[in-house]
């Protein structure tokens, strides 16, 4: 298999050089993801809200890798505020409630005060067949 990259269609992937995801052998990376809606290229004020955009931002990643959140083996999470990381329990066990990868906690400033919460997952591409 080829090395295949994957954008979100963010203009920083391009100004900075990295890709959202890359897909390597059977493995997809995706890069560290915050809440920012590319949609509405806004960012909700409320880290449950910016933990389901993160989410959401993965699993299109993942699903044009051929994946879906399910298939995650490998999860770190960054917070700025410690305080913030209880409120989105409930959002990684709905959507890692199948998958349980292993998962790392890291408490550090993100790119602007803005971003409250910031994902970066690896996932096993399924087997076909």
């Amino acid at each position: 298999m080829t090395r295949r990259l994957i954008s979100s269609g963010s203009r920083f992937e391009e100004e900075i050089g990295y890709s959202r995801a890359v897909v390597d052998g059977d493995y997809v990376w995706v890069s560290g993801t915050t809440g920012y809606d590319y949609a509405t290229m806004t960012i909700a004020d409320d880290v449950v809200a910016q933990a389901e955009q993160c989410f959401a931002n993965i699993a299109a990643a993942l699903a044009q890798a051929g994946c879906t959140l399910d298939d995650v083996v490998r999860a770190m999470i960054i917070v700025p505020r410690r305080e913030d990381w209880a409120p989105c329990w409930p959002v990684m066990k709905k959507h890692f409630a199948k998958a349980r990868p292993t998962s790392t906690l890291i408490h550090a400033a993100l790119q602007t005060d803005a971003m409250r919460i910031e994902i970066e997952v690896t996932a096993k591409l399924p087997k076909k067949g």
